[in-house]
């Protein structure tokens, strides 16, 4: 079977899709070539200026609108002023390994733009969705640990790469109970993840881990990474699919389904990982 590339996109004439963190990288990617395809692409970032121009004679329909997703009380301004239906959101700002910060809110930044903003953001628009969610993770969430009563990264040291591995987890686990609940209540809409492998991008730029954007047999470019986004966006998946590269351990290649961790696939944690957040975040209850 033939590699599935950009080039075989379908047509998203008249489809709305809302990317959180578009500004650059595979967020970025993924916008453009959606909009190529007839999509109308919502830019949800924190610098609008910056999204602008990177948008500037690109094909396509574009809006560029703020949201800092670490900030709750941005995600629910963001989500009170949009209006209209959004078929797709795809939930791709992140941030990794960066040093210790509270945001306004007083929860742990790193934790907060990788899981609990996206977690807020889906459950207020959720009303407006009409296809899917599409959340991105890593292969790291392999690694991840939760504490359930520690989530916000009180009670414990502070160690970026864990954060993230756990953050990351957490959102594998999100979308199985978001999964779960939308197939509950009758809805169409699904719940699906997506990972980039092993992309060179400004990601790791704060991480020892960085040093593998020089390691080019054990990373791909940013078109490469957005493919799993843009397949996951598109592609007739099933709901909860983890959709990755195809090559090596999912570090590099071209998008296939395959399996998180089996961590990610715990029904019990991931419904306890709900109702932990929602009451942290008072959202989702």
């Amino acid at each position: 079977m033939a590699k599935w590339t950009a080039d075989r996109l379908p047509s998203m004439a008249g489809v709305t899709v809302v990317i959180t963190g578009a500004g650059g990288g595979i967020g970025l990617v993924t916008a453009r070539e959606l909009a190529r395809v007839g999509a109308h692409v919502v830019l949800a970032v924190r610098n609008v200026d910056k999204a602008r121009q990177a948008v500037t004679g690109m094909h396509g329909d574009f809006d560029v609108r703020r949201l800092d997703v670490a900030d709750l009380d941005s995600v629910r301004a963001f989500a009170t002023s949009y209006t209209g239906d959004i078929d797709v959101l795809i939930n791709n700002a992140g941030v990794m390994d960066i040093p210790a910060a509270r945001t306004a809110q007083g929860l742990d930044v790193q934790t907060a733009t990788n899981y609990f903003g996206p977690f807020v953001l889906t459950n207020l628009l959720l009303p407006r969705l009409t296809d899917r969610v599409v959340t991105v993770s890593s292969q790291l969430h392999r690694f991840g640990r939760l504490d359930l009563d520690d989530l916000n990264w009180r009670a414990r040291k502070y160690n970026g790469l864990a954060v993230y591995e756990s953050s990351k987890l957490a959102v594998v686990l999100f979308s199985l109970e978001l999964q779960r609940r939308l197939t509950a209540s009758g809805s169409r809409v699904r719940s699906v993840i997506a990972h980039p492998g092993v992309a060179r991008t400004g990601l790791a730029t704060h991480s020892p881990l960085g040093f593998v954007n020089r390691l080019p047999f054990l990373v791909q470019d940013v078109e490469r990474g957005a493919l799993p986004l843009m397949y996951a966006a598109t592609q007739d998946v099933p709901g909860n699919a983890y959709v990755g590269p195809d090559g090596l351990f999912s570090f590099t290649g071209y998008p296939l389904i395959r399996k998180p961790s089996r961590a990610g696939l715990d029904p019990a944690v991931a419904k306890r990982l709900w109702q932990a957040t929602a009451t942290l975040t008072g959202t989702g209850l």
